[in-house]
């Protein structure tokens, strides 16, 4: 288990003593932690400005899956601990609902991926979307300028496309890090994954090529099951999914950059970055630093597979780095 990990569970903890979460159980498969493991609050926590109050509502948006949800949340709580009041509207649907809703002024931001938001909003073809991180976020960024609105500095997680087995699989593969590693090795192993996948060269067709997979497809969206059920050798998952906090599953590392990046920004209304000024910014942009895949892929699971309301996850994600306190 992680540093972070063990800071969000600490945190949770504490709000379980306080009452501040309406049910907790027990953590059966991310593990413990002590109330020592949390920062204490100091130098990052967020001071409120009674002045943000006069500034108006802001409204913060996300699309409507779980990931979104948290994201949403932790945005908007941010604002609110600076003393803004925020309107939620974290269930707009699809990207491209909600980014008419972002320009057309319904909300004031959302956080988009880089990866979706080139090819979905900007034309930019799968194929052609820059498989370095930061270069995606560049194209972005410049994309969502010309449309009056500002992308605020991409996330360290990505959740993006991810080979993945059981833990039992992987042993008996003696322990592979890399999709290197394990193609290799084991170049006929079953893979499923979604059905566009097959016709995809940023999918199967472009694995085959790359790592060398030369193993039977299985065209599925069962992923995890298809795992459990031996339906599948390998299963293609989301680099932040759920399962993949829990020891029974195991990620292999895109070590040739073969999948596009798809980091968080924040896409903000240039209007309501005037509004909120550049302190608002700076803050929103540091709570970010802590969204890890793995920090992600707990709050993920807390939210996705033990039921917590994403509300209660943002908040013990903000406690446990430090930036509101208990």
């Amino acid at each position: 288990m992680t540093s972070t990990q063990r800071r969000i569970l600490a945190a949770l903890a504490a709000l379980c003593l306080s009452g501040g979460l309406m049910a907790c159980g027990e953590d059966e498969d991310g593990g413990g932690g002590s109330a020592s493991d949390a920062p204490a609050a100091g130098e990052k926590t967020i001071e409120r400005d009674p002045a943000n109050a006069s500034k108006g509502t802001i409204t913060v948006g996300s699309k409507n899956f779980t990931e979104q949800y948290i994201l949403g949340e932790i945005y908007a709580q941010t604002l609110e601990a600076m003393g803004f009041n925020v309107q939620r509207r974290l269930n707009l649907g699809s990207e491209q609902v909600a980014y008419k809703a972002l320009r057309g002024g319904d909300i004031d931001m959302y956080p988009e991926y880089t990866g979706t938001a080139l090819t979905s909003f900007f034309d930019v073809k799968t194929a052609d979307v820059p498989k370095d991180a930061d270069a995606a976020y560049e194209l972005a960024k410049k994309n969502y300028a010309e449309n009056n609105v500002t992308a605020l500095a991409r996330t360290p997680f990505q959740n993006t496309y991810v080979i993945a087995s059981t833990t039992e699989t992987a042993q008996e593969l003696g322990n592979p890090e890399t999709a290197s590693e394990l193609f290799e090795k084991n170049p006929n192993l079953s893979l499923s994954g979604f059905p566009e996948c097959r016709q995809r060269q940023d999918c199967l067709l472009g694995l085959r090529d790359v790592y060398g997979f030369k193993g039977k497809f299985v065209s599925s969206d069962g992923k995890f099951s298809d795992l459990d059920d031996d339906q599948a050798d390998l299963t293609l998952a989301f680099s932040t999914d759920p399962q993949l906090a829990l020891d029974k599953y195991t990620a292999y590392e895109d070590d040739k950059n073969f999948f596009p990046p798809y980091h968080i920004t924040l896409g903000v209304r240039d209007q309501t970055i005037e509004t909120i000024g550049p302190e608002a910014v700076e803050t929103l942009e540091a709570v970010q630093e802590g969204m890890t895949e793995e920090a992600m892929r707990e709050l993920n699971r807390r939210v996705e597979l033990e039921k917590q309301p994403a509300k209660q996850a943002a908040a013990a994600y903000l406690e446990e780095e430090g930036f509101v306190g208990s």
